[in-house]
């Protein structure tokens, strides 16, 4: 587990119903993992008993099913097919609106009335693909007033990884299965069957206020040895994996290589793994007008899969399949890092699970690498 373990104290679930209930009389919308139409997805929780107790998934290239066990844990699953991104950018919302009178227009931008949220239950990955979304949409010299309103308002509670799914590959991309820096709490779920139990820290002053009023005891050193186990276990479970090194250079140098035509020979162009994608921002924006004369400028999350994506006067740029995913994928693990200085991919794996044709990005950047078939290359 990372960070201060001499601050480490142990929390149990009633002391986590406790948390929520205390983040809902302060005013905030608690958001946890929720099971929903066959799939774990973050939604409004007003309790533990809202969380997905004793589900585990199984995922796997184009394919995620969940059962359940007879187990007690809460947190026992990897992440689903939706993202915290949806509550800082959300896939549709309304920017600014103008509507006329008879002596003219009057404007107003987007109301600056939303709930703060809190996101219990975050996993390490998602906490990385925040920390991305800050560097393109915050912490930049033109911020998104919307976002940055929304992120500043927000509590983060991480749940460290026990089970990763077989499509996760955060260890590659130094996201996982460890929390970074930068949430409010951290949680690392101890195995028992009996109680769940939690070790817990604080990673600002806001999480240190928090969990002084849980009745958190001080970890002992049979705790910390448990919750760091839980994390090394995960970590070796983990069997995907991409070498990153130099990796913009090496994609860069194989932008005509013959393998861009073969996954698109499978690619359908569906544009799932831009909507799965923690920190895909790309958006459109419209404006339309009622006949009450109300002008309403809406922006949606866009797909560089979309012909229209990259449409230019004259037409589209990127007209074929082969041109769209190579611009998905040289952008996510190339010339990201020229404009933002990260990587856009924290290895979560969803663009993998979430695939029709299950195409795998780290067998694909193998390929691209050594030339072969990914699989042979990353074995």
């Amino acid at each position: 587990m990372a960070g201060n373990e001499d601050a480490a104290c142990v929390i149990d679930r009633p002391a986590l119903d406790h948390l929520i209930e205390a983040l809902r009389a302060e005013g905030y919308l608690t958001v946890g993992p929720r099971v929903l139409d066959g799939a774990i997805v973050p939604g409004p929780v007003s309790s533990t008993a809202e969380l997905p107790e004793g589900w585990h998934d199984e995922q796997s290239p184009g394919h995620y099913r969940l059962h359940h066990g007879d187990d007690r844990a809460l947190f026992s699953w990897a992440v689903g097919p939706q993202s915290a991104k949806q509550w800082l950018l959300p896939a549709e919302e309304v920017v600014w609106r103008a509507t006329l009178h008879e002596d003219g227009w009057s404007s107003a931008d987007t109301p600056e009335g939303d709930q703060p949220v809190a996101l219990v239950g975050l996993r390490p990955c998602e906490q990385a693909a925040i920390g991305v979304l800050d560097r393109v949409l915050d912490r930049t010299k033109v911020p998104d007033p919307s976002y940055r309103r929304r992120r500043q308002a927000m509590v983060l509670v991480v749940v460290e990884c026990g089970t990763p799914a077989d499509t996760c590959f955060c260890p590659s991309m130094g996201t996982g299965p460890e929390a970074g820096p930068g949430a409010d709490l951290v949680l690392t779920e101890l195995p028992g069957e009996d109680a769940t139990r939690f070790v817990a820290r604080a990673g600002t002053e806001r999480g240190a206020d928090m969990l002084a009023k849980l009745g958190a005891t001080t970890a002992t050193p049979a705790d910390r040895r448990a919750a760091g186990a839980v994390v090394d276990r995960a970590r070796r479970s983990i069997h995907r994996h991409i070498d990153t090194h130099d990796l913009p250079a090496v994609l860069r140098a194989n932008l005509e290589h013959p393998r861009w035509q073969e996954v698109a020979g499978r690619c359908l162009a569906c544009g799932n793994c831009t909507m799965v994608c923690p920190t895909c921002f790309c958006t459109d924006v419209s404006d339309t007008t009622d006949l009450r004369g109300v002008l309403t400028r809406t922006r949606r999350w866009a797909s560089c899969f979309d012909l229209e994506h990259s449409f230019l006067h004259g037409g589209s740029v990127r007209t074929s399949t082969t041109s769209r995913y190579r611009q998905w994928l040289t952008h996510k693990l190339g010339t990201w890092h020229d404009q933002f200085g990260v990587s856009g991919c924290v290895g979560c794996g969803r663009c993998i699970t979430w695939c029709p044709v299950g195409i795998d990005l780290t067998e694909e950047a193998a390929a691209l690498r050594f030339g072969g078939t990914g699989r042979q290359a990353a074995s």
